[in-house]
């Protein structure tokens, strides 16, 4: 029985993923800033369930959570980082309050809950750390640059961890949403840049418009990626990443081969910036790939986590 501490659970995704883990007969530590929303939300009558108030930008908070789940059940399998929101607007619009404000959370909040569950991990040799970030975090456009900063932060915070927990037993996964039907485009999760600059209307302007044209009508349905989640932490080799939903499929497929067009016209230019054929310093290696990353699909056990 696999245990589980979830941030952001009230809403969303974190919601979806704590109702399923709960509907795979697991426990739960089902965190949010608003915990009555949360209680209101998952099963009253749940005895592998503890809801807990938990504002991520509060370290102390993180830690005191953390301890409360280990006295209740004992050990944490899984920690899911998915408190968060967005901001729209275009780079020049978005303030420097507006961004602090969301890296407050998306990035270091993420680093606080992380610092607060890893030490657990560590000591089981075992365990399974999935941050919550976006296919805005590997492919970006205009309306959401910032949004994007602080999801393009967890990917490198997340590959980082996933070579540094290598070997002691800890799997690490950057899920990657596409559009699901949440109310992740609603005010309460979606946060307006006050300012607006005429010169951006039809680029990040009119994504502003397409954001609001779009909330509700998402194609992807946020439980089936709640259950995909749930069934990411079952498997013998998880990936370093997970994209949810066609559309993030699409998006990545696209920026990919985007990368490899201006490689291929620029190779040249770019290979010609060395002192010459015989380096006098070694230089630094690309990262080799984990077990996980070569060997391709997930296989799955029966029955909960290898």
């Amino acid at each position: 029985m696999t245990v589980w501490f979830i941030t952001g659970a009230s809403r969303g995704l974190g919601l979806e993923i704590a109702r399923a883990a709960l509907a795979a007969g697991d426990r739960v530590v089902a965190t949010a800033r608003d915990a009555d929303s949360a209680r209101r939300a998952l099963p009253a009558d749940q005895d592998g369930l503890l809801v807990l108030p938990l504002d991520v930008t509060d370290q102390a908070a993180a830690e005191a959570a953390a301890a409360r789940a280990l006295e209740r059940f004992g050990r944490i399998d899984v920690l899911v980082n998915n408190a968060g929101y967005g901001v729209a607007g275009a780079v020049e619009e978005t303030s420097d309050e507006e961004a602090r404000s969301l890296f407050d959370t998306n990035v270091f909040g993420l680093l606080n809950v992380t610092r607060a569950v890893l030490p657990t991990l560590r000591a089981q040799r075992r365990g399974h750390l999935v941050n919550i970030g976006s296919v805005g975090g590997f492919s970006q456009g205009a309306g959401s640059g910032i949004y994007g900063a602080s999801k393009f932060a967890v990917e490198g915070i997340t590959e980082a961890l996933h070579a540094e927990l290598s070997g002691l037993g800890i799997a690490v996964t950057v899920v990657e949403p596409g559009q699901f039907r949440t109310d992740f485009l609603d005010p309460a999760s979606l946060r307006q840049a006050a300012r607006t600059i005429d010169d951006y209307a039809g680029t990040a302007g009119a994504r502003r418009t397409q954001f609001a044209d779009v909330s509700g009508h998402q194609l992807g349905d946020p439980a089936k990626a709640g259950r995909a989640v749930v069934a990411l932490t079952r498997a013998q080799h998880p990936p370093l990443r997970l994209p949810l939903g066609q559309d993030s499929l699409e998006r990545i497929e696209a920026k990919l081969a985007q990368v490899a067009q201006e490689i291929a016209a620029w190779r040249e230019l770019a290979s010609s910036t060395g002192h010459g054929p015989a380096p006098t310093a070694p230089a630094l290696t690309a990262p080799a790939l984990t077990e996980s990353a070569q060997t391709g699909p997930a296989r799955t056990t029966e029955g909960g986590r290898a």
